[in-house]
């Protein structure tokens, strides 16, 4: 007798385990994916931070003042064609140096320091 086995294709428990192993790496990766987006997040609101207190001592070079600002006020310093979509950004000044402030909404809510008096980025 002459019997035919079909040997195409994958059994059910071959799809059952490659399924459980695509799970187990998923729960795995999502979590760290999540942790990296807002890490990335972060460090577009410590650019800014950094972008804006360069641009705060080219313009005191310029005026000798510094420029007070929040958010997209900030633009308005020289060098700076503009800010990531997102971040929030606060110049405080006064007659001798700055302090800055940002965060980005989608990061991990972490808020960035600048103090000139200080030498700069305090965290």
């Amino acid at each position: 007798m002459n019997y035919y086995h079909n040997t195409e294709g994958f059994t059910l428990i071959e799809l059952l385990v490659v399924m459980s192993i695509v799970a187990v790496l998923t729960s795995i990766a999502v979590p760290q994916f999540k942790s990296y987006r807002e890490k990335s997040y972060d460090t577009r609101a410590r650019s800014d931070l950094r972008s804006v207190a360069i641009a705060e001592e080219a313009y005191f070079l310029e005026s000798e003042k510094y420029l007070s600002c929040s958010n997209r006020e900030c633009e308005n310093l020289p060098g700076i064609a503009g800010l990531s979509e997102g971040v929030t950004l606060q110049i405080t000044v006064t007659d001798i140096d700055f302090t800055g402030t940002s965060s980005h909404s989608r990061g991990s809510g972490r808020v960035f320091r600048w103090d000139s008096a200080r030498g700069g980025m305090q965290n």
